[in-house]
């Protein structure tokens, strides 16, 4: 019998692997101030082309993070997470920290080379 590859045994590997897919976190961080139609999360997510979201988010519904549902009147379906969804607000909260600590702060996420941005502050 095989033995069981790192995704297998791991569940924070599982994980990784499921939120590691392009958009994904930014569609969750887009639902976390709640329901919103396709348009808006695109929007937000911004750079997401629509076949791309699409895909994203019949793939977060497959898996339990979002539902959609009929819209609210502000749009034709509405997207919203799911409880394991909205459980994910403290890992979008740990990035935001760990980010704000670590690349706006010394100037990487404004496109600085870690290098040069080390070197500004030395």
């Amino acid at each position: 019998m095989d033995e069981p590859t790192a995704s297998q045994r791991c569940p924070a590997v599982q994980g990784i692997e499921v939120l590691q897919e392009k958009w994904v976190l930014h569609i969750v961080h887009a639902l976390l101030s709640g329901p919103k139609g396709f348009n808006a999360i695109g929007r937000q997510v911004g750079g997401c082309n629509p076949t791309t979201l699409t895909q994203r988010l019949t793939r977060l519904e497959t898996i339990g993070l979002i539902v959609k549902a009929e819209g609210d009147g502000t749009c034709r379906a509405c997207y919203r997470l799911t409880e394991a969804g909205a459980q994910l607000e403290g890992v979008i909260g740990a990035i935001h920290r760990w980010a704000d600590a670590h690349l706006v702060a010394d100037g990487i996420a404004s496109g600085a080379t870690p290098t040069a941005a080390h070197d500004a502050h030395a």
